[in-house]
């Protein structure tokens, strides 16, 4: 029996092994690319290690891809036949939980394991991804503060701050998450988690200019990192596209955001949303749409995650693929009708499919009813998951099927509602009230003539 990182007990053979896992959960910690092999490391040499394997199914899961889902159940069934401690036992059964669909329930586990267990970095970690996919942004800030106290002298304690720093960007203390994040990147310079926490309070509280240099001064924070590393380029175009640096945008988006044509919904989801921006703009995406959608149309049946498929379908649509786009619309409209306890057939019917039919309208040409629609899915759009700056695409959305529908009073109030969440107005704010301004002076003159 080993010891690991966290102080915890480990069914592993030898302090070899046990230092891989602990790589393997600093590497999960700073959304490191060496994680997986690590993992396999640990796993080949003690097959029997029963939490290795139930986190290798939870990383699994948490990639929302279906063809993934046999290959999760076989660590269900790893995990149950290894060796497998109490700990383990909670690890187990969120990863059942998980399978059957129901992350939150998933991430109650790992809380209770937290409650035994404090120091559990990889559950934490978990708790935090598993809620942030399931829009739970009250229960990620929770979870944090109730292990905070344990953690005084973990020496993984900078990770913990920079999820710390992003629950509490979610809910809008933007003060506390960025001195968090900060103070969190001293102790663990690795952590992209953290620093692109605090790159959120940036775009939150309408700081474009900070944001490039919070993140253009350090790229090598995010260079180890997996697909993760995409997103926080993502982040460093959107600062730019807000500051009206559209080419420069559009060149991080080309070599940076989409260098490669990754099939990862995260990375697809970072490309649809940033080119629906760049168009919302009036910045030409020439033939950008195209390998997205190639990508998307083999996702029309996968139903793992209603975030993903909603930027699978911007995508179809986009590129002008209306019998793709209108199956993937009939099958979230089924796993709406058809809750049967998935968490995510729920969201389908709360936010999903309004937002769903709204894009499709938006596409037609229809304005005013996609205005419609995609207010009905706005009022609903936490159970999506995701943060606020990837949700915020449905808002400029919104606002921008109320400007070609000629609803200026709706387009301002649209704006209104969405300031009430942020800490600032930012440039976009002010790029729309110049529109909405010139529309309304351009019907007083109609008026007055």
């Amino acid at each position: 029996m080993q010891h690991d990182v966290n102080g915890l007990a480990v069914a592993l053979p030898d302090a070899a092994r046990a230092a891989d896992w602990n790589e393997v959960q600093r590497g999960f910690l700073a959304h490191a690319a060496s994680t997986a092999a690590a993992l396999e490391r640990v796993l080949a040499a003690a097959p029997d290690f029963a939490l290795g394997h139930a986190a290798r199914g939870l990383f699994l899961l948490l990639l929302a891809r279906r063809e993934l889902l046999p290959e999760a159940w076989a660590c269900l069934r790893r995990a149950r036949a290894g060796v497998a401690d109490a700990r383990a036992g909670h690890h187990i059964r969120a990863l059942r939980a998980a399978l059957g669909g129901r992350l939150r329930a998933a991430a109650d586990i790992l809380d209770d394991a937290l409650a035994i267990w404090p120091t559990d970095a990889l559950a934490m970690k978990l708790v935090q991804a598993l809620r942030f996919m399931a829009g739970d942004r009250a229960g990620m800030r929770a979870s944090l503060e109730s292990i905070a106290p344990q953690w005084q002298d973990h020496p993984l304690r900078g990770y913990l701050m920079g999820c710390m720093a992003f629950a509490l960007e979610e809910a809008g203390d933007w003060r506390r998450a960025e001195a968090l994040g900060r103070e969190g990147l001293a102790l663990a310079p690795d952590d992209a988690w953290g620093l692109h926490a605090v790159a959120h309070v940036m775009d939150m509280t309408g700081r474009p200019g900070d944001g490039i240099a919070w993140l253009g001064a350090q790229p090598e924070r995010w260079a180890h990192c997996n697909n993760f590393g995409y997103h926080v380029w993502w982040h460093l175009a959107l600062f730019h596209l807000d500051s009206g640096a559209r080419d420069a945008a559009l060149a991080l988006y080309d070599r940076r955001v989409r260098p490669e044509p990754t099939d990862d919904f995260r990375d697809i989801a970072n490309a649809a949303s940033l080119l629906m921006r760049f168009e919302i703009e009036g910045v030409p995406t020439g033939r950008r749409w195209e390998e997205l959608a190639d990508l998307a149309a083999r996702r029309i049946d996968d139903g793992m995650l209603v975030f993903a498929d909603l930027h699978y379908l911007l995508a179809l649509l986009r590129a002008g693929r209306a019998a793709e786009a209108d199956a993937l619309v009939a099958r979230i409209a089924r796993d709406a009708a058809s809750p049967g306890g998935h968490e995510q057939h729920e969201v389908a019917a709360l936010a999903g499919l309004p937002l769903a039919r709204g894009l499709k309208l938006f596409r037609d040409g229809a304005f005013g009813a996609a205005l419609r629609q995609l207010r009905a899915g706005l009022a609903r759009q936490q159970a999506l998951g995701g943060s606020h700056a990837q949700r915020d695409l449905f808002w400029r959305l919104t606002v921008e099927a109320a400007l070609r529908a000629g609803d200026v009073t709706a387009a301002a109030a649209l704006l209104a509602e969405r300031g009430l969440a942020r800490g600032s107005a930012d440039p976009y704010t002010r790029r729309c009230m110049a529109r909405i301004a010139a529309r309304r002076r351009a019907l007083a003159g109609v008026a007055a003539a």
